[in-house]
């Protein structure tokens, strides 16, 4: 079993910055994809970003080259960093890890990011 705990949500104005956390319990923390989704109010939950265990990177269009995904095994946390961020990032933002992108089995409570124009 596996929990996930988001932090570093908040407000912020359009161009501004914002770090996201997940910290991940459990020994197999490295074997895991990670993945960061969100869902805007009214609309369904979308793909951000991921991360393999082998530090591989993916991203959905509409955040690349603004939003960087890492990983810090020894911590076992995995970090979302925002840039340049636009008000069409308005969403709860939620982590999830899995042994593959089409099945991450675990998800974290969410965390609200609000984005002013």
């Amino acid at each position: 079993q596996v929990q996930l705990v988001e932090s570093g949500g908040g407000l912020v104005q359009a161009g501004g910055s914002l770090r996201l956390s997940c910290a991940a319990s459990g020994r197999t923390f490295s074997t895991y994809v990670m993945g960061w989704f969100r869902q805007a109010p009214g609309k369904e939950r979308e793909f951000v970003a991921a991360i393999s265990f082998s530090v591989d990177t993916n991203y959905a269009d509409s955040v690349k080259g603004r939003f960087t995904i890492s990983r810090d095994n020894a911590k076992n946390t995995v970090y979302l960093q925002m840039n340049s961020l636009k008000p069409e990032d308005t969403a709860v933002y939620y982590c999830a890890a899995g042994f593959g992108l089409a099945t991450l089995d675990y998800w974290g409570q969410g965390t609200q990011v609000t984005v002013s124009s």
